[in-house]
């Protein structure tokens, strides 16, 4: 993880590995933006509406995620954190291109 270098991301074979912290049962859904937790690591603020019971959450998060950086919903997967408000996503595709549209993301 590039946790040294302020960013919630790292880049893997065939695209990156996002951190995400996420609320759920929000009144909106939305990216929010950087969050670091007391241990000093950094992760990406997501919010959705849904609930977390039956993956609901998860599935908000991924469609979210997809919609907000351009991808398609098949190129985002859950890699950890199921049932933790800290998530683990594998974003599939040109790794420079998902950089650029995550630290525009950041710059709103």
């Amino acid at each position: 993880m590039s946790q040294s270098n302020g960013v919630p991301w790292s880049r893997c074979q065939g695209g990156l590995v996002l951190q995400v912290r996420l609320t759920p049962k929000s009144s909106k859904d939305a990216l929010e933006g950087l969050t670091r937790q007391a241990d000093g690591k950094c992760y990406l603020a997501a919010r959705v509406r849904a609930v977390p019971e039956k993956g609901a959450a998860n599935k908000a998060l991924t469609k979210l995620t997809a919609k907000t950086l351009g991808l398609p919903k098949s190129a985002i997967s859950l890699e950890s954190g199921s049932t933790s408000r800290i998530k683990t996503l594998r974003l599939e595709g040109n790794p420079d291109e998902i950089e650029a549209a995550l630290r525009e993301l950041l710059k709103n």
